[in-house]
């Protein structure tokens, strides 16, 4: 890294200091009367009835209906969108290549400039689909027939925040903010915009008012609501408030007692307190609830650490398996999961680079495309490209643990501990127990460049002058 260069990113840390459901959880237009979230502070959290019954018979009328005649673009378009909801609630990607045949089959019977709602629903699917690109231009093509309607610029953001337009992006949401007052769809998006440039109070405050807007509601939605709750707990954990994060948690599955998310969430939360039976509990659960690359990888590091190398294997097996089925359904080359699965684990280098290096490639360049380039890089030998995507991982300062403990580890490989250092030791204060298996590496790594992981509470000021690491450049 030329030390310019790392001197801003590590400034733009120090002054930093949502998922597919995030992106469409809620529609633009669910607004409900304003209220602060201090309103809502001392409400009771109760349980909220599921939908299940009432979407599994939606999806059968609807598809009835397709049946007896394809061109009933209002019935395809509300299938397109019940098929969606189902992948949120369920985690189950086996429904995304029907939602895009709803969607395209109302876009061949009626044309987008006569079937807002068609565009709208094939815009959400190519998102859900990980087909950002497609998503973005469709999402143009909405807001060139619609520019007076939120979910237009919802479903550019969205987009755009997923490519790396950050610019576009932020543009999309004051679109939206500008377009009357506050509503569900809006807050959520800007809490997660906010989340990506280290504003985690700012963050904060708007999935608080996402959730007072979805209690006032005559019925408030589970889902939606667990998911806030759960949103919750994850920015008060990516800034190690445990605490903050376990009520938090509790929370969502108080609403929603199968919230996959947050039983995988609260597992990771009993590991980082050393509790392993109880988080593996956890992530059994959520695993058979959501079989993912994440749960099945995570479920594995924690065995290993229990030292039960046998279902670790196993479910390793798995994690592998689910990013291939994964790849499959999404109809694409890349994974980003299973790249950075393969990279944690030490595990074919060389394919793990190929799926993030064609995933960024492809036009993908969001921060997380590139620190997952970064790490298969470092992983596959490729130091210098590694030291150059990290730089892109950091520009927006985000408050990611993860990120700092790459960006260390690539710098302690180039052989230049004291920046290593200077960034390994904020990941650990941070978030000190950020991953089971990688905070204990970025603990060790600390200790062997001559520095206590514990022994400041506080983050170092990064901005100071003279707090610069040096320059690291890989070695000749």
């Amino acid at each position: 890294m030329k030390k310019s260069n790392l001197a801003l990113v590590i400034a733009a840390i120090a002054g930093g200091a949502l998922s597919f459901f995030a992106m469409r959880a809620f529609s633009p237009g669910e607004a409900a009367p304003a209220t602060t979230p201090a309103e809502h502070a001392g409400q009771p959290v109760a349980p909220l009835p599921s939908n299940e019954g009432a979407l599994e018979e939606a999806i059968r009328f609807y598809r009835a209906r397709v049946t007896r005649d394809p061109e009933d673009t209002r019935s395809q378009n509300a299938l397109a969108g019940h098929y969606l909801q189902r992948v949120r609630e369920t985690g189950n990607e086996d429904d995304l290549p029907l939602a895009l045949a709803a969607a395209r089959a109302s876009l061949a019977a009626v044309p987008a400039e006569q079937n807002f709602g068609g565009l709208t629903a094939l815009a959400h699917a190519e998102f859900a689909n990980h087909d950002f690109a497609a998503a973005r231009a469709h999402a143009l093509q909405l807001v060139a027939l619609r520019p007076d309607r939120r979910d237009s610029y919802a479903a550019l953001g969205d987009a755009c925040l997923e490519l790396g337009d950050y610019e576009g992006a932020a543009d999309a949401f004051a679109q939206m903010a500008g377009r009357g007052g506050k509503d569900i769809g809006t807050e959520t998006r800007l809490a997660r915009w906010a989340m990506l440039r280290g504003q985690t109070q700012e963050a904060r405050q708007h999935f608080l008012t996402a959730l007072a807007l979805l209690r006032d509601l005559p019925q408030p939605p589970r889902e939606p609501v667990a998911w806030c709750h759960w949103q919750l707990g994850e920015t008060a954990f990516a800034i190690g408030a445990y605490a903050a994060a376990e009520s938090h948690y509790q929370d969502a599955l108080i609403v929603a007692p199968d919230s996959f998310r947050a039983l995988g969430s609260m597992g990771r939360l009993r590991a980082a307190h050393g509790d392993l039976p109880a988080a593996i509990l956890l992530y059994e659960q959520a695993s058979r609830l959501a079989p993912s690359v994440d749960f099945m990888g995570a479920l594995g590091d924690l065995y290993r650490l229990s030292g039960r190398e046998k279902e670790a294997a196993a479910r390793y097996e798995l994690a592998e398996q689910l990013g291939e089925h994964s790849r499959k359904v999404h109809g694409t080359p890349h994974d980003r999961a299973l790249a950075n699965f393969y990279a944690n684990h030490d595990l074919k280098p060389e394919e793990a680079y190929a799926l993030a290096r064609g995933e960024y490639d492809a036009g993908r360049r969001d921060i997380y495309g590139a620190d997952a380039l970064a790490w298969t890089a470092l992983k596959s030998g490729r130091i210098a490209e590694a030291q150059t995507a990290i730089i892109e991982a950091l520009r927006l300062g985000t408050q990611d643990a993860r990120l700092l403990y790459h960006a260390g580890m690539i710098a302690r490989v180039a052989g230049d501990m004291p920046a290593a250092v200077d960034f390994l030791r904020p990941a650990l204060t941070l978030n000190p127990h950020f991953d089971p298996l990688q905070s204990a590496i970025a603990r060790k790594a600390v200790v062997a460049g001559g520095v206590d992981p514990g022994r400041s509470g506080a983050r170092p000021n990064l901005n100071k002058p003279g707090s610069a690491p040096p320059a690291t450049t890989p070695p000749k």
